[in-house]
């Protein structure tokens, strides 16, 4: 890789040793794509928490701050693996509180912003278009890229890492106006016609590509999908298919048209989503008993429109004594929200409102363990497609269904 004057200084060891060890690292990553350079970036989102790092990774982010590591361009981090505040009324064990105490502090002595959240494009670094990021949630990126039009590849923990440390990223894939044309040809016949909706809708197009270097285009007549809606279909995809952007046409920034999406060329495949898909997405989740265990808001966290909504449906109601109802969402939201009454309205109907942490990454191992969790109920496709890795029975459904399962005790469908 071709290297600056400000690189080579990195690498030989000008800026400090833990510097010159993210540089190194990035060239690693660098030469096993082909990047022929480094472009600068203007921030990095670093997914770095307990449950999916584990001790191993503590150790690697407590060794770069004591090296003195400091970020030089903004730095966020994603949600955590625990709610500092319900830890112990969701029944997680403190080992697992004193480990992320001990990475957020490393992150923090480093200058990262210990915000927690993986909607950070709403709420403290919105992209722009034609930035470029070092951003690692697969979620963050897919919206940057797709609604944005910022440029990101999905840089894993350690690299988003050494990125906030050297203010660059080897120059390959999404950063390059080449990979960002539109590959596969996707007609939706099938509407959408809620925010669960486009998350289904993410849900049947990532398992038909399923190929992170495969951008798809959507074609959905007269669409006018809310940022909420699109926040659900990217997260979808990502889950789904790993993907790392889409194009709707006449929606988003790169795709105005089809001829623009595709840059000119004929696509590399075609795919017609069909009249009754979405209907069918949410039947692939089949439930093993009527009552569920747990009805989930989260992945991505809620914004404070879901989390007004959520206060609304709930408003004057009950929780069924044998479901829990958990919502997540990040500080931010979750302080606004707390000052509009929506918090104390979840909370007065029996919900439970978590703050910093997503629900997948909550030990679920452990409270499926302690509390014989096993069928939950969710309007996130994205949730439903990873929790069933940590032995749960997954049900995906529309909103308005996981309300009625969580008031009523039973699956309505």
């Amino acid at each position: 890789m071709r290297l600056t004057r400000e690189e080579e200084t990195m690498l030989s060891g000008g800026a400090g040793e833990a510097v010159r060890r993210a540089l190194e690292m990035q060239l690693e990553v660098g030469a096993f794509f082909g990047a022929e350079d480094f472009v600068p970036v203007s921030s990095a989102h670093i997914m770095a928490e307990i449950e999916s790092m584990g001790e191993a990774g503590l150790a690697f982010v407590e060794e770069m701050a004591a090296l003195g590591a400091h970020v030089r361009i903004p730095a966020t981090c994603n949600p955590r693996s625990v709610d500092f505040q319900l830890w112990r009324v969701l029944g997680q064990d403190e080992r697992q509180v004193e480990l992320e105490q001990r990475l957020s502090q490393a992150l923090e002595q480093m200058g990262v912003l210990i915000v927690d959240t993986c909607i950070n494009y709403q709420t403290i670094l919105p992209p722009r278009f034609g930035e470029h990021l070092a951003w690692g949630d697969t979620g963050t990126v897919i919206f940057a890229n797709s609604v944005a039009g910022a440029r990101s590849n999905f840089e894993g923990g350690p690299v988003a890492l050494a990125a906030a440390l050297t203010g660059r990223v080897p120059r390959y894939g999404y950063h390059l106006s080449e990979q960002r044309r539109g590959t596969v040809y996707v007609e939706v016949r099938d509407r959408p016609h809620q925010r669960s909706d486009w998350s289904a809708l993410g849900c049947i197009i990532g398992r038909e590509v399923a190929d992170y270097w495969q951008v798809p285009v959507l074609v959905v007549p007269d669409a006018q999908p809310t940022v909420e809606d699109l926040k659900h279909l990217g997260a979808a995809l990502a889950s789904f298919g790993s993907l790392a952007m889409f194009h709707l046409v006449g929606v988003t920034p790169e795709a105005r048209t089809i001829d623009e999406a595709f840059r000119g060329r004929p696509p590399e495949r075609r795919l017609v989503v069909e009249p009754g898909a979405i209907a069918a997405a949410y039947r692939s989740f089949m439930p093993e008993k009527e009552q569920p265990d747990l009805v989930v808001f989260s992945a991505p966290q809620l914004s404070l429109l879901e989390l007004r909504d959520l206060a609304r449906a709930l408003h004057g109601r009950r929780v069924h004594p044998a479901v829990r109802l958990i919502a997540t969402t990040n500080y931010h939201y979750s302080a606004v929200a707390e000052r509009l009454g929506y918090v104390r309205v979840i909370e007065e109907a029996g919900g439970l409102v978590v703050s910093g942490a997503c629900f997948y990454l909550l030990t679920p191992n452990e409270l499926r363990e302690r509390f014989g969790y096993r069928t939950i109920v969710t309007d996130s496709a994205k949730l439903a497609n990873i929790i069933a890795g940590y032995g749960y029975n997954p049900v995906f459904r529309p909103t308005e269904v996981c309300l009625q399962a969580a008031l009523t005790g039973r699956l309505p469908w």
